[in-house]
């Protein structure tokens, strides 16, 4: 990948949505966090392989698009600080998240651990293997707001009261960055945790390459991980990347769903672990491989034009932080987490159940607000329920300054007062 040229770089904010970035007029991209977006130059560059697939699909399909595949590898594993071999790519994170624990072998007594932040997905996954597997979950509870030592208390509590109880603590499951609310996890301690304690460790980290720095992934070793490439590297939607180090990769023997990578136990013998792992990944099914590729390109951007990997950090930490004590200040209230160390602003509503009536269902005004936003106001503003009060959460992202997070406030506020006269109750 080419050098970051500093004339090259663009100036984050309204000039990088503007010349950059294909949002609708009037649109304001508050919740990147969800499905991330990304630059115009990926979306050509995408278009120009689309072409090319259908101008030639058998050649593209069964040979260009295998070159490109290893080129996409080979430029994601330093962002991980791991080997080419050791990751591959998926749709998305629940594929990845499936993939991992429908390969696991489980016995009677094996539990999951996980934390009540999970992904709602991944949570649904772990209820659906316990069906047909002698598998059962454990979940640790946690409010936030909670420190990092905490957290790490109550997850070595959890293993030695399993252990205690006579099961098996056979893998945890934890975020980098959590959905909800905004927060970098302690992702490194809980992998150093699973290792001291012989249990697996899977990091769900959806929002986590692009967003926070992966790059000691590797000297941390986790036993497996995911992570979103079109939330936050601005890779184009259906492509994810899944870590297996090369000590694992015997644990994996299908993907999901099986397809024509995968050989009989007796036939698979005969290769290496490694080579049927990087073959077992080529070609899964039909779908529009053309994401995959386009990780090049997404990279190419954010060094030549955004200055970066770390300068983009800097960036979007700084106005995630800066981003949430305005709206907090504007609100009268506090934000959930003062966390200098991810995207995510996460700030209490000035609204309470109190002032709505009585009986009434906090999830569901929450609901009812958040639809509101895409409806009325052409913009998306996820609303949380949380910890007994109201909250948003808004992403900071390089096309965003701190005037979005104030048209944000003002937003938010009208929604409140909409609230606050019931409207939520006429529909």
């Amino acid at each position: 990948m080419a050098a970051s040229n500093p004339e090259c770089v663009a100036a984050f904010g309204a000039e990088m949505r503007k010349k950059h970035f294909a949002f609708a007029e009037g649109y304001q991209p508050l919740n990147h966090g969800s499905f991330g977006t990304f630059p115009k130059s990926v979306l050509e560059y995408q278009r120009q392989l689309q072409s090319q697939s259908e101008a030639r699909p058998d050649t593209w399909i069964r040979y260009t698009y295998l070159d490109l595949l290893r080129a996409s590898r080979s430029a994601l594993a330093p962002l991980l600080g791991v080997q080419a071999g050791e990751v591959v790519l998926v749709p998305n994170a629940t594929t990845g998240v499936n993939t991992v624990l429908r390969n696991l072998i489980f016995e009677e007594g094996d539990v999951v651990l996980t934390f009540s932040t999970i992904y709602g997905a991944c949570n649904k996954t772990i209820e659906s293997l316990s069906e047909s597997c002698p598998v059962s979950s454990h979940q640790i509870e946690i409010t936030y707001p909670v420190t990092d030592d905490e957290i790490v208390a109550r997850f070595r509590a959890a293993i030695q009261n399993i252990k205690a109880s006579g099961r098996v603590p056979k893998l945890a499951m934890f975020d980098a960055v959590l959905t909800f609310p905004g927060a970098r996890f302690p992702w490194e301690t809980l992998v150093t945790v699973c290792r001291e304690h012989g249990v697996q460790s899977f990091m769900d980290a959806a929002h986590g390459i692009g967003h926070i720095d992966l790059e000691h992934l590797g000297s941390v070793g986790p036993d497996f991980m995911v992570s979103n490439c079109y939330k936050w590297l601005m890779v184009p939607r259906g492509c994810a990347v899944l870590y297996v180090p090369f000590r694992n990769q015997h644990l994996i023997s299908s993907t999901v769903p099986t397809s024509w990578g995968y050989l009989p136990k007796t036939k698979r013998a005969a290769m290496s672990t490694q080579d049927y792992f990087d073959k077992l990944f080529d070609k899964v099914s039909t779908i529009d491989n053309t994401p995959y590729c386009c990780i090049p390109a997404a990279l190419e951007f954010r060094s030549n034009v955004c200055g970066g990997e770390a300068k983009i950090r800097e960036y979007c930490f700084d106005l995630a932080q800066r981003g949430a004590a305005r709206m907090a200040e504007i609100f009268g209230t506090q934000p959930l987490e003062n966390d200098s160390r991810c995207c995510f602003a996460t700030v209490r509503l000035p609204l309470t159940l109190t002032e709505l009536g009585p009986k009434v269902d906090g999830l569901a005004v929450a609901k009812w607000m958040k639809e509101l936003t895409p409806a009325e106001y052409e913009t998306y503003i996820p609303f949380k329920f949380y910890a007994d009060a109201f909250w948003c959460r808004i992403s900071a992202q390089i096309y965003l300054d701190i005037t979005d997070f104030e048209w944000a406030a003002a937003i938010v506020l009208k929604i409140c007062d909409r609230a606050k006269a019931r409207e939520w109750n006429s529909r």
